[in-house]
């Protein structure tokens, strides 16, 4: 080959490596860049053991702020005024968890095809059509109508810019590289955005076309006694003998019931059903200290990054410590030096489907109260990785948002209408001002007022403070209804399924100084059947709050160390309901030698689903088998459908074997219980197998519960996986796969100092490279909690903090 061509050859190949370094390839960030030894990921690994101090010159703050971390990344904020605390907050924030604020917030209003690529675009047209962006923006214009909030959001954004503004490649987060991105800028938008995100998490739920579907096909009296009654073992989180003194106010039922159409799917999206909370308080009289006792965990998707960042804010006029959000200033759960407050959520139905009637195919107008009406237009632009933008008109009746029927339904079905959507999420709001208030608090009466600006996701607020009072609260707004309104999807032509107004704050339940000197909240319903408003059915079941009572009842001159007994209590009410009669009506004489080994082991179980024990594995394998053999022959349906819940089915066979509901409904063959009993069992045994090999450690609970902590961003390599934990979504340590406690906290409500005690499944760092990622998983995982570095006052030193930030 003679030289010319060589020398051709070596130009074409120099310049396809030099390509290859530059440009991206696919889902590839430019190689060049990535891996430069000192600007690409390399630079993303901290070195620690090192003390620093980092000046900032700012013209962003009117007077010097300090921040010390302490040795777990904890950042503590000494500012003189709320700007230059919440400027702090923003910017410290983001110094730690940019990517994760982004992430969050693209994916909360439909901006992840952008940066993810084009197979996110129906995901992102999802988000818009639900009305997240709609409800971001009203809750902007309401919040800055408060001049407090609006300066206190607009300070946190100019925080986190001020971080943004201070980055190269080189220091961009290891996440903006691999996705060969750039940090934006942040806005008060993001902020209303991410509240309205934590809306859907935990109040964007509804199971109105499931129960209108199931009620067509089993009919009104199997929907009231198995989907909207409660278990016999039911306490609601208000004490019954709770006393409602106002006058009720009542909405105008329609004088006939409504039957919509069967219809396919059409929420796009649900959040997870095991999204919840415990939370309980004592007061002294149970207390073995004299002062109240608060504890509280709350129940997510964990991941890396946790959801929640640790931190504390501290100016003359406030002292508050506890976890935060991402994208959001002021401390939403936590404690100040007068009280302490947890949440759980509350679950209310705040989210209805409406039957809407188009004049024709135009939908230029729609039917209701007997009059034609316009509907409006919203024309949303997403804009995509390759470049196209995507434009969506979304359809807005007086409801809410329209959902349009894409499926052709042949003439011989019932046609499927459109359906508009009533959510709170789209109700302008300033839920920070609770946050801002509570953080202030001095006791029980700020508390109860801080909760007069919330509207949602509701939550049990439960409350402690120095001066002796406890206390749970149920903030939120929830729409004044008639009894079983929007139970199922409403008929958009009637005035009378709309939403009448709100239940008064005044009347929302609530509990102070209760006799029995403890109250506690688990998701349950919040009060029982004497309560005059109608809030829904869509409450959890009765394990963890029944578990809770009982634990307190019983106990007393409780300490901190029984608080974290109970926080990592792994009994299961649900097994200790239904194993015995499973093993009752278990046909052993048609089972093999394999399956008879393990019901001596069920027999002996003391019901604790704890990692180590092998019972657990093979329990809620057969309780899923025995789930599916009672239920979905008679569920057998094209259109989507309600089940009866874990509790209900209990109930079932427990107080009923005999029910004409165990029987096969399609062939019309009576099925005995133990027939179904065995069969199920049977089956859980050759499932184990398949999933898990050869009975040994594999079958062990804390492995077959499966927890992994994912990265966020579902990069690979970048989270904790196989996390050996113990658990169950009806325990109180309600770990179940990725999901479960992701802040567990306790604090004393001592007059002469409040103490707290916390951790949660990560690290404070959202940077892999950092050894604060991960450093409190595995004291999370044995059930540790870490004494909080609470400060009254600023350190004289800051020898015992590794980073010092002053601005000035």
């Amino acid at each position: 080959m003679n030289r010319k061509v060589l020398l051709l050859l070596s130009v074409l190949l120099m310049g396809a490596v030099a390509y290859f370094y530059s440009v991206p390839v696919g889902s590839l960030p430019p190689a060049g860049d990535f891996f430069h030894p000192t600007k690409g990921f390399w630079a993303n690994a901290e070195i620690s053991g090192l003390n620093a101090e980092l000046e900032i010159n700012t013209d962003d703050i009117s007077e010097p702020v300090e921040v010390f971390f302490d040795g777990r990344g904890v950042p503590h904020i000494f500012a003189q005024n709320d700007r230059d605390l919440y400027f702090a907050q923003g910017y410290v924030t983001a110094r730690d968890r940019l990517f994760q604020m982004e992430l969050q917030i693209r994916a909360a209003g439909g901006y992840l095809s952008e940066w993810l690529g084009d197979g996110l675009i129906e995901y992102d047209k999802n988000q818009r059509r639900l009305g997240m962006v709609y409800g971001a923006e009203r809750a902007v214009e309401y919040l800055n109508q408060n001049e407090t909030s609006r300066q206190m959001v607009q300070a946190y954004a100019d925080g986190v810019n001020a971080y943004i503004n201070s980055l190269s490649y080189e220091t961009y987060p290891l996440e903006y590289k691999v996705l060969n991105a750039e940090p934006q800028q942040w806005k008060p938008l993001h902020t209303a955005l991410l509240l309205k995100y934590m809306t859907q998490m935990l109040a964007g739920r509804s199971n109105d076309v499931r129960v209108s579907n199931t009620k067509a096909r089993f009919g009104v009296e199997f929907v009231n006694e198995y989907l909207s009654s409660e278990s016999s073992f039911f306490e609601p989180i208000v004490p019954s003998e709770k006393e409602w003194n106002f006058e009720t106010l009542d909405a105008e039922a329609p004088d006939s019931s409504f039957t919509p159409g069967h219809v396919n799917q059409i929420e796009p999206w649900q959040p997870d059903p095991l999204n919840g909370s415990n939370n309980w308080v004592v007061d002294s009289t149970k207390s073995a200290y004299g002062y109240p006792l608060l504890s509280n965990d709350m129940h997510l998707n964990m991941s890396m990054p946790s959801i929640w960042y640790e931190i504390q804010l501290h100016t003359p006029d406030v002292n508050v410590y506890g976890v935060a959000l991402q994208g959001t200033p002021t401390v939403i759960v936590g404690f100040n030096e007068s009280m302490a407050w947890g949440s759980t959520n509350t679950g209310a139905d705040v989210m209805d489907w409406y039957e809407i009637e188009f004049r024709d195919a135009s939908k230029q107008e729609y039917l209701h109260d007997g009059e034609w009406k316009p509907v409006t237009r919203r024309v949303e632009k997403i804009t995509t990785k390759s470049g196209e933008i995507v434009s969506d008109t979304l359809l807005f009746t007086h409801h809410g948002p329209v959902y349009e029927a894409t499926k052709d339904i042949p003439v011989t079905e019932i046609i499927q209408k459109d359906h508009a959507l009533r959510w709170i999420a789209h109700d302008p709001s300033n839920e920070l001002l609770t946050f801002y208030k509570l953080n202030r608090g001095k006791g029980y009466e700020d508390f109860k007022e801080a909760f007069r600006a919330y509207k949602a996701p509701a939550q049990n607020m439960n409350f402690a403070d120095t001066t002796g009072n406890i206390a749970i609260q149920t903030g939120g707004l929830f729409p004044l209804k008639w009894s079983f309104q929007g139970r199922s999807v409403s008929d958009g032509r009637n005035p009378n399924h709309d939403w009448q107004g709100f239940v008064p704050y005044d009347h929302n339940p609530y509990s102070l100084n209760p006799d029995r000197g403890y109250l506690s909240a688990a998701n349950q319903a919040p009060v029982d059947e004497s309560y005059p408003y109608y809030l829904g059915e869509q409450f959890a079941p009765f394990e963890r709050g029944r578990r809770i009572n009982d634990l307190l009842g019983r106990m007393d001159s409780i300490t901190v160390e029984d608080y974290e007994e109970m926080l990592m209590d792994n009994f299961s009410y649900h097994a200790f309901r239904a194993l015995p009669v499973m093993l009752q009506e278990l046909d052993r004489s048609i089972l093999d030698a394999d399956q008879i080994r393990w019901i001596s082991d069920l027999e002996a179980w003391n019901f604790q689903n704890d990692g180590d024990l092998i019972q657990p594995s093979v329990f809620k394998t057969w309780w899923d088998q025995l789930y599916r053999a009672i239920w979905e022959n008679k569920y057998n349906s094209e259109y989507p459908m309600e089940y009866p819940g874990r509790d209900r089915t209990v109930d079932l066979i427990v107080e009923n074997p005999e029910s004409f509901l165990l029987d096969d409904i399609e062939t019309e063959k009576t099925e005995d219980l133990g027939d179904l009993v065995t069969a199920s069992y049977i089956r859980a045994i050759q499932k184990m197998r398949d999933e898990h090999g050869e009975p040994g450690e594999n079958w062990k609970w804390g492995y077959v519960n499966d927890t992994d902590l994912n990265h966020l961003g579902q990069i690979p390599g970048l989270g904790v996986m196989d996390v050996f934990t113990g658990g169950g979504a009806e325990s109180l340590n309600a770990i179940r796969g990725s999901h479960g406690p992701s802040w567990r906290m306790i604090v004393e409500l001592d007059p002469n100092g409040v103490r707290g005690y916390g951790v949660y499944p990560g690290g404070q760092s959202g940077n892999p490279g950092s050894k604060t990622y991960d450093e409190f998983v595995e004291t999370w995982r044995t059930g540790e909690l870490y004494e909080l570095d609470f400060l009254r006052e600023k350190p004289d030193s800051s020898e015992n903090y590794p980073l010092v930030i002053r601005f000035e």
